[in-house]
């Protein structure tokens, strides 16, 4: 593969021990995000919320990105957000006219809708279990490849949550109705298999080739036409937010059609070439 999809190293090190905000690394047309906090198995905490979501802000104006990948450290892919912050939350909310006031999203919602609405196509790298609000976090990604060992759950309804708007949508315009509900209602634990079988999971491996699995659809990713693909990503979101927009998809298609993009690939096409692609 080109050296400029080269995946990082992820495997921890000794600064790697010492537990920080999610670190960003760039390697040409590829981003890696990585949640590091291993010995509270990259629990998210408000100043973890914060960094992600600048970084995501980040990544949506560079232009010369064309995947982003977003892993963790350690044996779990993420624990979810910081319960100590939720009781946080009620108590603050927790007011005598508290339901009456307008409802308004919170930091990690506006990180997650963010990482959702990236323009670069995003692959989790679930490097190990999944957990709470972890696992929307995973699901805010287009792809997710996960060791075959991994499991995940869902507790909203054992800690008395209601999930919010656009996770609940998340969840049932991915997984289906079914599958969304017996992971938000039961709070159940489920299994790889069980994952994949829903299309929680889009591959499930041996933790010996994620890294080479993960790297083949970055690749496959990054060598597609990237108007293109960020016109079709935002278009395929809207439909399942349900709000799609027949005049701005029927835009994307005719400025596709304007585009010096799919010259170059038509004529890549006839040539029996590889095509190479600037977003113009």
């Amino acid at each position: 593969m080109p050296d400029n999809l080269t995946q990082p190293p992820l495997a921890a090190t000794a600064n790697d021990s010492e537990e920080s905000l999610p670190v960003l690394t760039v390697n040409g047309d590829r981003a890696t995000v990585r949640l590091n906090r291993p010995a509270h198995l990259n629990r998210l905490h408000p100043e973890d919320v914060i960094e992600l979501t600048r970084i995501f802000g980040q990544l949506e104006q560079d232009r010369s990105i064309r995947v982003v990948v977003l892993t963790g450290t350690g044996r779990v892919f993420g624990a979810g957000y910081h319960l100590g912050e939720l009781a946080e939350q009620r108590k603050n909310t927790n007011t005598e006219h508290a339901s009456d006031a307008p409802y308004q999203d919170s930091a990690f919602e506006r990180m997650c809708d963010a990482l959702e609405d990236l323009r670069a196509p995003t692959i989790c790298r679930l490097n190990g279990s999944v957990y709470g609000g972890a696992t929307d976090v995973a699901l805010c990604c287009d792809f997710r490849i996960g060791v075959d060992t991994c499991e995940m759950f869902m507790p909203a309804s054992r800690l008395g949550l209601h999930y919010y708007r656009r996770g609940i949508i998340r969840y049932a315009s991915r997984l289906g109705v079914g599958a969304a509900k017996k992971l938000f209602l039961t709070a159940q634990t489920i299994k790889a298999p069980e994952m994949l079988r829903i299309g929680y999971l889009d591959e499930a491996v041996p933790a010996a080739q994620l890294d080479e699995t993960v790297d083949r659809l970055a690749y496959i990713l990054a060598a597609q036409a990237p108007m293109a693909v960020e016109g079709m990503k935002r278009s395929l979101n809207e439909y399942a937010q349900q709000a799609f927009d027949h005049d701005a998809v029927n835009a994307r298609h005719a400025q596709s059609l304007r585009s010096e993009d799919i010259l170059e690939g038509v004529t890549a096409w006839h040539e029996k070439r590889k095509p190479v692609f600037k977003g113009k």
